[in-house]
């Protein structure tokens, strides 16, 4: 089903969590964001790594993924191959519209909502569970630029710098870091 066009500033979609290591996440009404840990009682919540492989290699690093952004345009691309995508399946905490999420640099703050505070951390690595949702899926979320970089679509991560409540509909306000900006890098 497309997404309706939209006139207003970038909005969240969908918000989703779930409290074991699931793949996919269940679309709730609100999540709580918390500061310097992720969303309240989601199993990627924490300071420190959370995901099961690099947990089991690094335990003690700190926990750049403690929330999953993902864009909703996606959805319509990927239909366009026959796949069908919902909020929450790909397993990203906020689904959002009208945001260029790949684009952004490393740092750049997502204010969500009326409290919440995000900083974007690097590109969600595509693994092969994508494929869960349908054979091939994981493809479509790698492809090469004529240089031959590879560009990643599988959202962005972040780091909850200030906690609140956020839901389907809250606004997205972008803020961009001082100085240089950084490509993002997977995480």
């Amino acid at each position: 089903m497309p997404l309706e066009p939209h006139d207003r500033a970038p909005v969240v979609v969908a918000v989703a969590s779930d409290d074991a290591h699931r793949f996919s996440k269940v679309v709730r009404e609100e999540i709580l964001l918390v500061e310097n840990w992720g969303v309240e009682g989601d199993a990627h919540a924490g300071a420190t790594v959370k995901h099961r492989s690099r947990a089991a290699r690094e335990p003690e690093e700190p926990n750049l993924r403690q929330v999953h952004l993902l864009h909703a345009e996606l959805f319509d691309d990927v239909a366009d191959d026959g796949y069908v995508l919902t909020p929450g399946a790909m397993g990203e905490n906020v689904t959002t519209l009208g945001v260029d999420l790949l684009a952004l640099p490393t740092g750049t703050l997502l204010e969500l909502g009326d409290d919440a505070v995000v900083e974007i951390t690097g590109l969600r690595n595509p693994c092969k569970q994508i494929d869960g949702l349908g054979r091939g899926l994981t493809g479509r979320m790698v492809s090469r630029r004529p240089d031959g970089s590879v560009v990643r679509r599988a959202g962005v991560m972040a780091v909850v710098r200030r906690g609140g409540v956020v839901r389907a509909g809250d606004d997205i306000r972008v803020r961009l870091p001082d100085g240089d900006h950084r490509p993002l890098q997977p995480v």
